[in-house]
């Protein structure tokens, strides 16, 4: 019961805002976004509940500049979120990412209800920019032209328990005629190998089992100190940390890719066999035009390398059809390196010209038609080859990291999901044990489909980790914090992660 004493100390404590946060584009843009999180909540934002669709206090858009259309997606999702600005006074939109960098003072003025712009360099002023806005009551442009500070420096709210990026560089130096992120995101500037193990080393200690090292370009790393053998020797200290299980990466290039990983990717027991090397195409003339510096020979040389070094490793690639003055002898040629390869996936791109870009003002744009009608060929070569490999996996005895929000029929299916060593998926039968999400199952494959594998038989082990133990102990906090803690104050409820994006994103590595 309480006394009229305490109703007389009683104050109204006001809720926290929310946030909901829209990320487009590649991975980059997605462990930005986490940086933006833990902005948002270090400045005492909470997340919006999942599903909000624009009802937060604040909506940041985290854009990407890839796509010839994303100006109009952009301002299309700008435009419906104007009437519920005006329903709702306080509200603030902000927008961030590559096109924002790119666009900077064009988006205000096509969209004056928009309250903050913030670029690639500077995702660390988005809650004083925003409290700014709020005090002046006027939009707050502010782009840098140059890193302020490295990203990892920023906090972070990760989107997994078990499972992190861990950016090693930013930028890119390379010059492809179709890519407009390094006028974007600037020059290569890598972080110190100290500071990258340092963070992989604490968020080894909180639970997390696997990495994934992050970077435009990201076997270039070491460019700016002229060590050439820096990514290889980050590999290997990576497998020196203990309760580390897996170690990715994503996106090397084949110019940079040289013997020394490949031996490291092979002799570090934790670097897992698995390789996404952007091809674009096959074909050296287009490879030209495109200013990538390597050939089809050249690259076909290190797939084989690697599978001589890693036998089972799973190859995946991106590629462009369609580039300006690629003919179909050109086509072949990439139609030839696929057939060569045999990737494992494929991530496929019809060009569209990203303005600003060299290969925008190209002559002999090739007809939307004749795109799409090679972009159909190879969809369906790459189709029947990944079939073909996921057939050899049958039988195999896989040890899986059981994955959260991977599987979207296994509440129908009574399945579970997890990501095998080679990242190929994996959908195994639920066994009566509990089994979390971070925790590693041994199953055997019974069936392949192009994108995926089954083992429809009972597991054959099951490993309780760390990782899974951190998995459940984020998600007791969650259920707590969402049931409320009844001391008449506010409750703060966080959502379910989202799911991490796949495959490398823009497909511009």
């Amino acid at each position: 019961m309480t006394s009229s004493s305490d109703r007389s100390l009683a104050v109204d404590v006001p809720a926290p805002k929310s946030y909901e946060i829209r990320t487009y584009g590649c991975q980059m843009n997605v462990h930005d976004s986490e940086r933006l999180s833990g902005l948002l909540e270090d400045a005492g934002y909470v997340r919006a509940p999942e599903g909000s669709d624009g009802d937060a206090d604040v909506v940041v858009f985290n854009t990407c500049a890839v796509r010839e259309n994303a100006d109009n997606r952009l301002y299309g999702n700008l435009g419906r979120l104007a009437p519920k600005k005006v329903s709702r006074p306080g509200m603030q939109i902000a927008v961030g990412g590559c096109l924002a960098q790119k666009d900077r003072d064009t988006i205000v003025k096509k969209a004056p209800w928009v309250d903050v712009v913030f670029g690639t360099h500077n995702i660390g002023k988005l809650p004083v920019l925003l409290e700014r806005a709020r005090v002046q009551e006027e939009a707050q442009v502010e782009i840098a032209e140059s890193l302020e500070a490295f990203p990892s420096t920023l906090p972070t709210r990760r989107e997994s328990a078990y499972a992190a990026w861990v950016s090693i560089s930013v930028g890119c130096n390379n010059t492809c005629t179709f890519c407009i992120v390094p006028a974007l995101r600037g020059k290569e500037k890598d972080r110190r190998t100290g500071d990258i193990l340092a963070e992989i080393e604490a968020l080894v200690g909180e639970g997390v089992s696997e990495i994934t090292l992050l970077g435009q370009n990201v076997n270039a790393y070491g460019s700016d100190i002229g060590d050439r053998e820096a990514f290889g020797k980050l590999l290997r200290a990576c497998g020196t940390i203990e309760g580390l299980d897996r170690v990715r990466f994503t996106s090397p290039h084949p110019r940079d890719f040289t013997d020394d990983v490949i031996a490291a990717m092979a002799e570090t027991p934790n670097v897992m066999p698995q390789l996404h090397m952007p091809l674009q195409s096959g074909s050296d003339t287009v490879l030209k035009a495109m200013r990538r510096s390597y050939r089809q020979e050249r690259y076909l040389g290190i797939i084989e390398k690697v599978r001589a070094a890693i036998p089972h490793a799973a190859i995946t690639t991106d590629i462009i059809v369609g580039f300006p003055g690629e003919t179909e002898e050109d086509f072949e040629e990439t139609l030839h390196v696929v057939r060569e390869a045999r990737f494992a996936q494929a991530f496929t791109f019809q060009y569209s010209k990203r303005p600003g870009t060299p290969a925008a003002t190209m002559e002999d744009q090739i007809p939307k038609a004749v795109v799409q009608a090679r972009y159909e060929r190879l969809v369906a070569l790459q189709e029947e080859i990944s079939w073909e490999e996921n057939k050899k996996q049958v039988g195999r005895t896989l040890e899986l990291m059981v994955a959260e929000g991977e599987g979207r029929k296994d509440g129908a299916t009574h399945r579970l999901s997890g990501r095998a060593q080679d990242n190929r998926l994996v959908h195994f039968t639920k066994p009566e044990q509990e089994v979390r999400p971070g925790d590693v199952v041994t199953v055997e494959v019974t069936y392949a489909a192009p994108h995926h594998l089954l083992a429809e038989g009972a597991v054959l082990d099951v490993r309780r980790t760390r990782a899974g133990d951190a998995w459940e102990k984020r998600t007791a906090e969650k259920t707590a914090e969402s049931a409320g803690v009844m001391l008449g104050l506010p409750r703060i409820g966080v959502p379910a992660p989202l799911p991490v994006a796949t495959g490398s994103g823009c497909g511009c590595d």
